[in-house]
């Protein structure tokens, strides 16, 4: 007879995997090409010299239904449509494989910690910081996980709590995801697939990478002011009661000269990086170049022999293979799409539903479907590739600049990854820091729906300033 707790495990829903989900999709797509009319826009050349959408020119075309055999081919398809981006993220994540084998990140961190070892709360801002920049310019998520551990351990011993310490690290860097300036594997792909210059319009993003910084530090720095004053407020209380560990400092890796010499190469390049793309016209083949010679000159400053390097770089791609190849699966939804001509057809209904609403809250529109739609796909690089194809030109229809759409689509993939279950890597975070995920979605809920505002206040404001360049 089955018990009780068999019976929850039953019922219990899982998520399914994002490959499923996007595959799902795909064959969504195959059928409305049977049963959505086929009709399409014309594209003009404007005044910058970009193809863009006629919105007066929409018209019906011969129906182009997609069968199953197509339905599968158009995932080889997407693959080698999306080769240049998927080819920059396995060089990308394997040359910080092997900066983060060096060590030298870790270290750093470590030397931050000890540092601020006894000044308490003001560990907590820099430390938070730290990570957020590592957000906003490489992506740092999966790779902040090593750090939990100690910073949980760090804040108990501080007379905070392991909700604090997990809140150090995932915060931090959800505070430079959301508001990334830099990042190549959110708003560099977003910014590839609606055809605007690599790290366009930084200048905006640094103000809301501030913005995220002062609401997400407050919050968790107010919060372990409490804590302090009264550990029995802490939901994590009886908890962390129980756990043994106490952080001995002699233990955190120290930061020797290498680590140094590595952390200035690799500020020197990111500065490299940003000058050849705002000045210099670079785009993935020259950036990839730049992240491999930082790998290889990291590798030299550590001393790694060839075969040390070499697996960590291959490393950092195969850890990495799992969500660059999301970004070809994604695109077959646009193949099957754009192969059936109703592509335009779904652009042309949904500028139609917006249409008479004021460009500020058409925008909104647009940032509140990407706010959902990262719950079904949490994969920043996922979500681009199946979002902004659609976004772009309908920013287009609608007078709002693919700019906008893009930091729509940024905001609506950065700020719930520490909220959302279907989020593997945060999950896996809070089950290094032993918190329960429903402790954590009711104590972070109040700051998750005040990033909501300000990413709808910089959502409106882009769009009245035609945050640009298009």
């Amino acid at each position: 007879m089955p018990t009780l707790e068999t019976e929850k495990k039953k019922k219990k829903f899982k998520v399914p995997n994002v490959y499923i989900i996007i595959m799902g999709m795909a064959f969504l797509a195959m059928l409305l090409t049977w049963v959505i009319p086929a009709g399409a826009y014309d594209r003009v050349i404007n005044d910058m010299g970009r193809e863009v959408v006629d919105p007066a020119t929409f018209h019906m075309i011969d129906a182009n239904p997609q069968g199953l055999f197509k339905f599968f081919q158009s995932f080889h398809t997407g693959l080698a449509e999306s080769a240049g981006i998927i080819f920059f993220l396995f060089i990308v994540g394997g040359s910080f494989a092997v900066i983060e084998a060096t060590g030298a990140i870790e270290a750093g961190l470590c030397k931050v910690t000890r540092s601020m070892a006894g000044k308490e709360r003001v560990i907590i801002p820099v430390v938070m910081f730290a990570f957020a920049l590592c957000g906003a310019t490489i992506g740092m998520a999966e790779e902040a996980l090593p750090f939990i551990p100690i910073m949980v351990t760090l804040a108990i011993s501080m007379g905070f709590d392991s909700m604090t310490g997990a809140a150090m690290v995932l915060v931090g860097c959800s505070a430079g995801f959301a508001g990334a300036f830099l990042s190549p594997f959110t708003v560099g792909i977003a910014q590839g697939i609606a055809g605007l210059p690599a790290a366009s319009g930084m200048g905006f993003r640094f103000f809301l990478f501030a913005a995220m910084n002062i609401v997400m530090i407050t919050f968790v720095y107010r919060y372990a002011g409490k804590i302090k004053k009264n550990p029995q407020l802490s939901p994590m209380y009886e908890i962390d009661m129980a756990r043994e560990d106490r952080l001995d400092m002699s233990q955190l890796k120290p930061l020797e000269k290498k680590h140094i010499i590595i952390l200035l190469i690799m500020a020197v390049c990111i500065a490299i990086f940003t000058f050849g793309v705002l000045k210099l016209g670079w785009y993935l083949t020259e950036l990839s170049a730049v992240f491999l010679i930082m790998g290889v000159l990291s590798a030299i400053v550590a001393r790694m022999s060839l075969d040390e390097f070499a697996e960590a770089l291959t490393g950092g791609m195969a850890t990495l293979a799992s969500g660059a190849l999301i970004v070809g699966f994604a695109r077959a939804i646009l193949v099957i799409l754009s192969s059936g001509g109703v592509m335009d057809t779904i652009l042309y209904f949904s500028a139609g539903l917006v249409d008479d609403l004021p460009k500020g809250l058409a925008a909104i529109g647009m940032y509140i479907f990407q706010c959902l739609l990262n719950f079904l796909i949490p994969s920043g690089s996922g979500q681009a590739a199946v979002s902004m194809p659609i976004m772009a030109p309908l920013g287009d229809i609608l007078g709002i600049t693919r700019q906008t759409a893009v930091l729509a689509y940024q905001l609506g993939d950065g700020i719930s990854n520490i909220w959302t279950p279907t989020s593997g890597y945060f999950m896996a975070g809070l089950a290094l820091a032993r918190i329960p995920w429903q402790k954590w979605a009711k104590w972070f809920l109040p700051c998750i729906l005040i990033e909501y505002a300000v990413g709808a206040v910089f959502v409106v404001i882009a769009t009245y300033i035609n945050y640009g360049p298009f």
